[in-house]
């Protein structure tokens, strides 16, 4: 869902938000879900469904999903409302204007939405219907619920891997995508050029945190690194594989020259356009989202590339194959007045196979369920370049990262920390390490 791809890179809902909405979920009325999924009421309704949607094509295939539901219950009208932001349903549910269903594209909005109430808790739904929720990986429940509530369902995901130029390779004489780090930076290096005058002329890789979707939650996976612990603590400087994935990352940095890849990096290209970096060759492989096929597509884009999953760390083979993962949630407002019909419409678009595979094909997201991941119906699951993501998906050792009641702050954290790292201010890793967990356990705290 391309609109809002810097939106889940900007993780960090505000803390007083979170704190607003904790107040409003005591004060706001409108109806609440009792697990009454209103199976034998068809007494006709419209319901409000708001979106972040807004390119006329994603509107359309969105329109076409919902009218499969309206010929499912022709007695329940859905009015859409696109591009639609988190702070606009924010500022609905404490206005007492909430719509029946929302959906976002920042997952770390979850832990708030949850412990505050103001998205209700679909369990008793879930229970009532007999959802079998063993059909969505792990990871993907784990970003979709706080706290033993699950306020939210996922609606399609987004999913990791490599991309690497083809021609660029195999001028390079390099035959095969990397498995491992050590293997990604080689080639980095054999696939970087560089201008007469010393500056990067095409990178082999993009090693700066920050530049497209080379961030630290999408690189930790390949070394197996968990951001909380079990009790919900901040895990950076107790988990060895955030100062491993960073010690590697800045010796790549530290090649290519921290100041040479901040004057390449603006120069790239604006991520979702036409001169994207990897689109116009200037960059040979890079991590990003399974949305990259359909614009590679759709921009025409002269190049030949394929796909694999993102390389594992040196000694965790084991990891392979692994990767990644986030994406869209979906759910009930507090103060939704047709809980009954809302809920229908949730569980229609995150488990309906027909639901998923269409809309799936249609904007080239994943689908989140294995029926629709298997399904003969799914097209995209036909396409070499996109394969790679739905096994990504798949594997049972993809991670994400978790919902918690800080909105997600402990990521923002962390990025202003990697700031620092990466351009040599931290002289001690560990210690800067143990002080980033400390900062996020007192956002936590504060969000719980």
């Amino acid at each position: 869902m391309s609109e809002s791809r810097t939106a889940r890179r900007t993780v960090a809902a505000s803390l007083l938000a979170v704190t607003a909405l904790l107040a409003a979920a005591c004060t706001t009325g409108g109806a609440t879900s009792k697990a009454d999924t209103g199976a034998d009421d068809t007494t006709p309704v419209t319901i409000t469904f708001w979106h972040g949607l807004s390119s006329p094509h994603e509107i359309a295939s969105v329109d076409a999903v919902l009218a499969k539901f309206h010929k499912k219950y022709p007695y329940i009208t859905v009015k859409a409302v696109a591009a639609q932001t988190d702070d606009k349903v924010n500022q609905a549910i404490r206005g007492g204007t909430a719509p029946d269903v929302a959906s976002s594209f920042n997952a770390a909005n979850v832990g708030g939405w949850c412990s505050s109430g103001a998205f209700q808790d679909l369990t008793p739904d879930i229970k009532a219907d007999h959802v079998d929720m063993s059909q969505i990986p792990k990871a993907v429940q784990s970003y979709t619920a706080f706290d033993g509530k699950r306020c939210t369902m996922p609606w399609l995901a987004d999913t990791f891997g490599l991309y690497y130029n083809k021609k660029l390779f195999a001028k390079a004489g390099i035959t095969s995508p990397p498995k491992t780090m050590s293997e990604l930076a080689a080639d980095a290096k054999k696939l970087t050029t560089f201008n007469a005058d010393g500056s990067i002329k095409t990178a082999g890789f993009m090693p700066y945190l920050g530049a497209y979707e080379m961030l630290t939650e999408h690189l930790v996976p390949s070394w197996g690194g968990k951001w909380l612990t079990s009790d919900g603590q901040s895990n950076v400087g107790g988990d060895p594989a955030f100062a491993q994935a960073l010690t590697w990352q800045k010796s790549l940095l530290d090649w290519f020259g921290a100041k040479k890849l901040v004057t390449f990096k603006a120069g790239m290209g604006d991520e979702f356009s036409a001169q994207n970096a990897f689109e116009t060759g200037k960059l040979a492989m890079m991590v990003d989202g399974e949305w990259r096929n359909a614009f590679i597509k759709n921009d025409k884009a002269d190049i030949e590339y394929g796909t694999a999953a993102v390389p594992a760390a040196d000694g965790k083979s084991q990891l392979y194959g692994a990767g990644y993962v986030g994406g869209n949630v979906i759910g009930m407002p507090r103060g939704a007045k047709h809980p009954g019909a809302a809920w229908k419409l949730i569980k229609f678009l995150t488990t309906d196979t027909d639901a998923l595979t269409t809309l799936a094909d249609a904007i080239g997201n994943v689908p989140t369920t294995t029926a629709a991941l298997d399904s003969p119906s799914l097209g995209l699951s036909k396409d070499p370049n996109f394969a790679p993501f739905l096994e990504v998906y798949k594997n049972p050792l993809t991670t994400t990262t978790p919902a918690s009641g800080d909105g997600g702050a402990y990521l923002t954290n962390f990025g202003h920390f990697v700031e620092k790292w990466q351009s040599g201010g931290v002289p001690d890793l560990t210690a800067g390490l143990t002080a980033v967990d400390k900062q996020n356990n007192a956002a936590l705290k504060l969000g719980q």
